[in-house]
């Protein structure tokens, strides 16, 4: 940080299997930046964003967010995008004391136990996960199975939805993986087909989920297909074509195309003002998690330092950001509950 500019990190998918995520999160968040910067930045500081990729592996999440504290000096670290590159980087910004703000992943393991530096702005996977359980028990559909990623984020969304139908006195049916940044689901077909599960939840990114999907069709297993928000709901839909028409995915922010709220009327605007059609709820949420880490470097003040920046985030208890509810507290980092579920249509839009 300097009298001028407030240099905040970012280590995200810009290349590979997932760079849609990490460009879409980035640039939501840019747009909202650029538009504080043109309007004076924060107390006269323009705010820089600094994207590292790690093209969504771990080990290289680690190395940007090494550099990002030690070598490039940011002031806090924002909108990483993965539950397993975040884990990455928990103990080194622990361990450096730099705020961690508005992580694209719903891991429990970023919420429990509290920790003083994460400001989680999306909903979690269990979360997630419960109301998807609760939608197709709802429609008593009782046999579901699970495929999902094998590394952090695959776990946490299966133990959200294992932990779901245990409430119900339900397990999985059955569950299957696929790596981390590959679509080899051959196995995972082979295992999840032939038990005929009323519905498969899956806990990926979307090459992957894509590829299962098909796969699944082209063998005749046509059942009910449900996604949690990180797998990329615009990327997904267009990876699926024709083969996505049905496929559900929950969702942690407001619908991105209707202007029923402030802040997706805002953010349509300033995405049209940066030539930028092509709205999708990742870029919102970059917008929505660039307009909380704004508000908070707000409140912190002019004399900004990294406590007060957690000081002011923390002072946002049952703030309306344009319609959309945040509640962080000195005990609770968590923003938000919200959770919403959406269908692609067969013209491979988006419909609730």
């Amino acid at each position: 940080m300097s009298d001028s500019e407030i240099l905040i990190g970012q280590s995200a998918a810009l290349s590979g299997p997932a760079e849609k995520l990490g460009k879409q999160m980035a640039l939501g968040a840019k747009v909202y930046f650029d538009y504080v910067n043109q309007s004076g930045g924060i107390h006269g500081r323009k705010i820089r964003l600094l994207s590292l990729d790690d093209g969504y592996e771990p080990d290289r999440a680690k190395a940007n967010t090494l550099q990002l504290i030690n070598q490039d000096k940011v002031f806090a670290l924002f909108g990483y995008v993965g539950t397993p590159t975040s884990l990455a980087a928990l103990p080194i910004f622990t361990e450096e004391k730099v705020p961690f703000v508005g992580a694209f992943t719903g891991a429990q393991a970023l919420r429990e136990p509290f920790n003083h530096y994460i400001f989680n702005v999306r909903a979690g996977y269990n979360e997630e996960t419960e109301e998807i359980v609760r939608q197709l028990l709802t429609l008593s559909l009782k046999r579901i199975a699970v495929f999902y990623q094998n590394d952090a984020y695959g776990q946490a969304g299966l133990k959200g939805v294992t932990e779901a139908l245990a409430r119900r006195k339900l397990a999985p049916v059955v569950t299957a993986t696929v790596e981390r940044n590959s679509s080899d689901v051959a196995a995972a077909v082979k295992a999840i087909g032939p038990v005929k599960a009323d519905a498969v939840i899956m806990v990926s990114a979307y090459k992957s989920v894509s590829a299962f999907v098909k796969a699944m069709k082209r063998a005749g297993f046509n059942t009910q297909f449900h996604n949690v928000s990180f797998v990329g709901s615009t990327a997904l839909a267009k990876e699926l074509g024709a083969d996505g028409s049905g496929v559900a995915v929950a969702q942690v922010v407001p619908f991105p195309w209707r202007g029923t709220l402030k802040i997706t009327r805002d953010y349509q605007e300033m995405m049209k003002k940066a030539g930028h059609e092509d709205f999708d709820f990742v870029s919102l949420e970059g917008y929505i998690a660039a307009q909380v880490l704004v508000d908070g470097l707000r409140r912190a003040g002019k004399e900004l330092t990294r406590e007060k920046l957690i000081g002011g985030l923390e002072s946002m208890s049952k703030t309306d950001i344009g319609g959309f509810a945040i509640n962080f507290s000195k005990t609770g980092h968590n923003a938000s509950s919200f959770v919403d579920l959406t269908i692609i249509g067969k013209n491979g839009k988006f419909f609730r």
